[in-house]
């Protein structure tokens, strides 16, 4: 293999990181500014200096820019995905949410680090239904993405999504909790899985 490939790989990925930085900065700097319906995407690429068919190569739209995360998830993932062999999970509940819950702290602790830019974040989407929907079907993606992930490690079909879910709905009740603080979102996503770990009866059956 030529010796040139990698470098020449890592200086386009590194030219391709600040662009999308560049952009999201650019357009979150607007949105601050005029407020996200009056922003347009020439206004964006205006802003990073950039053209509109630059733009369009790495975001399909200007509501795809309010959730970019440099890519947080795919790294957590990929972090978090190591062989299959290494730590089976099968049929292992326990396991499955054991593995849910570090791959969905490890993300959370990434997405709060910069809790003021969170919370701008998350003012600007809950101040526009489309973002909002948008957000709920990012949710889901990323739901859906862990799911599979739990069965590529092993984890049977309904294990894995029920891992997925719970990751999912312990984040929802940690953000009605935490409210305006992120700071604190890690921990109470943390505090919701050891409560589900200590309710004897989980099923839910009546007795």
């Amino acid at each position: 293999m030529d010796r040139r490939e990698a470098p020449e790989g890592s200086l386009r990925e590194r030219k391709q990181r600040l662009a999308r930085e560049a952009i999201t900065e650019a357009a979150l700097a607007l949105f601050d500014e005029r407020g996200f319906e009056k922003v347009t995407v020439t206004d964006i690429a205006e802003r990073a200096q950039i053209g509109r068919a630059t733009f369009f190569r790495y975001f399909g739209d200007k509501q795809e820019v309010v959730f970019a995360d440099g890519g947080a998830f795919d790294e957590v993932l990929a972090e978090a995905g190591g062989p299959r062999a290494d730590d089976p999970i099968g049929d292992s509940l326990p396991a499955a949410l054991a593995f849910s819950r570090a791959v969905a702290v490890s993300y959370i602790t990434r997405v709060t680090a910069d809790a003021a830019a969170y919370n701008r974040h998350e003012r600007l989407v809950e101040s526009h239904p489309e973002l909002r929907a948008r957000s709920l079907i990012k949710q889901r993606g990323h739901a859906e993405v862990l799911r599979r992930l739990l069965e590529s490690k092993g984890a049977g079909s309904e294990i894995a999504a029920l891992a997925a879910e719970v990751a999912l709905a312990a984040f929802h009740a940690a953000r009605t909790i935490t409210g305006d603080r992120p700071e604190e979102l890690p921990a109470a996503v943390e505090a919701a899985f050891d409560r589900l770990a200590g309710i004897d009866g989980i099923s839910g059956r009546s007795t």
